[in-house]
């Protein structure tokens, strides 16, 4: 029989019950995490993940227990791809896992929105945030592209671009290993062909896309297109160093996971018959 949206919905509470959390009196994890609330934001994730872009994964056994860090490329105007490994890692990987994201800052500026990522397991991406987190032997999310990556144009796509060499020093200093990720069809899912700088300064955003859809048909171009989405979990990579070592020696660590990820972004646009399918 098909599965319905209650078979979805106790698969994913029994799947988060499985996963340990210290939490308070009051139902809250030391970041402010809130199981509940989890379960029901995860639903409509979920729902995404298996009708909307019927997700397949690859090589999710490779993430380790313990602590880890997922690094992946990161596109698509907003960041479906950061919920889609969120529920890969619930709903594929055994044990299940709460993906922690590393928030840009300015999104706890956002009404409804801060409260949401705390309470669904981010955080706001300080380096002191991370450290707790990775000692807690959590597993944690970062996108080392940024802005430059979520808002690419069109044209841009699957081109990586610059990484950020944070997640590098988090790593070396807590010991962490990295799974580095590839995900094929979130750079299609929103193709965007211009970003007004000039208005985004003035709204205070980090970018301000224009896509094929959006604003020429209002809301209805928010949705996103109904691409298929590959995942790929590549083997953990582990660095030893010292975490303060110049920017050029950190480089080269951090080039090793962007080559990593390179090569399986190519492989699984090579093995892509379609886009939607």
């Amino acid at each position: 029989m098909p599965e319905t949206i209650f078979d979805l919905q106790r698969q994913i509470e029994a799947r988060i019950r499985r996963i340990p959390t210290r939490l308070n009196a009051y139902g809250y994890d030391p970041w402010g995490f809130h199981p509940d609330t989890a379960r029901r934001a995860m639903l409509v994730t979920a729902l995404l993940y298996r009708y909307w872009f019927r997700v397949e994964t690859q090589g999710i056994a490779n993430i380790p227990p313990g602590r880890v860090l997922l690094i992946s490329n990161h596109a698509g105007q907003i960041a479906l791809d950061a919920a889609m490994i969120s529920c890969a890692c619930l709903l594929e990987a055994e044990p299940p896992r709460v993906i922690r994201g590393m928030g840009e800052y300015w999104l706890p500026t956002v009404p409804w929105v801060n409260e949401l990522m705390v309470r669904t397991g981010s955080v706001v991406g300080t380096r002191k945030n991370c450290i707790d987190l990775l000692e807690n032997e959590e597993a944690v999310i970062a996108f080392p592209e940024g802005v430059r990556g979520m808002n690419k144009l069109i044209w841009e796509r699957y081109q990586l671009q610059e990484f950020g060499q944070g997640f590098m020093r988090l790593a070396l200093e807590t010991h962490t290993p990295i799974v580095p990720i590839a995900v094929v069809g979130s750079e299609e899912q929103a193709p965007a062909i211009a970003n007004v700088r000039s208005l985004a300064r003035l709204l205070r955003l980090p970018a301000f896309p224009v896509t094929l859809t959006w604003p020429l048909l209002g809301p209805l171009g928010l949705v996103p297109l109904p691409v298929k989405y590959r995942i790929t979990f590549g083997e953990p990579m582990t660095f030893e160093g010292n975490p303060s070592d110049e920017d050029e020696v950190i480089g080269e660590k951090v080039e090793q996971v962007k080559a990593s990820i390179a090569t399986m972004l190519a492989r699984g646009l090579a093995a892509r018959r379609s886009l939607f399918w």
